[in-house]
């Protein structure tokens, strides 16, 4: 077994040093040992999106990112977005269209959403689905979700005319 290395990263803007074994991936690293839940582990092959997060601005799939790999990286989860209101909007939308049923996969598809909003002002249908394509939903069917993500895009587009 290979010793603990020593890292240092941000995670939602606070400095974390920590001692983490190389093989630990990073969702693990979150949810275990900072106790960051809302990143969630599904398949654990990098297929349904429940782990996604943000490292230096690009959505990452956390199940397949070793801990190590973070190294001096700014890593931004969902309790980051969400506690520092870049998200508000998209949640609220959700939440009205009914587009979060169980709950397991909204915290992905949040990450995942608010990547596409922020290349793409205003989304087709078609971009939303495709942009959403990499995380799974067994509850809703995606509409609901295509809908809000539509409707979070046309509101901060209002809001910037």
């Amino acid at each position: 077994m290979s010793a603990p290395v020593s890292i240092s990263l941000l995670v939602n803007g606070e400095p974390i040093d920590a001692f983490v074994l190389p093989r630990l991936n990073l969702a693990d690293f979150l949810r275990e040992n900072l106790k960051l839940t809302g990143t969630h582990v599904g398949c654990e092959h990098g297929v349904c999106g429940a782990c996604t997060v943000r490292v230096d601005g690009e959505i990452v799939r956390s199940c397949l990112m070793l801990t190590v790999q973070a190294q001096g990286a700014s890593v931004e989860t969902i309790e980051g977005l969400s506690d520092g209101g870049e998200v508000a909007d998209l949640q609220a939308a959700f939440r009205e269209r009914n587009a979060l049923q169980c709950g397991y996969c909204t915290p992905g598809m949040l990450m995942t959403a608010q990547d596409l909003l922020k290349q793409v002002s205003v989304p087709d249908r078609q971009a939303i689905r495709e942009h959403l394509s990499g995380n799974y939903c067994r509850c809703t069917g995606y509409q609901a979700i295509v809908d809000a993500v539509e409707a979070t895009a046309k509101t901060r587009a209002g809001r910037r005319a």
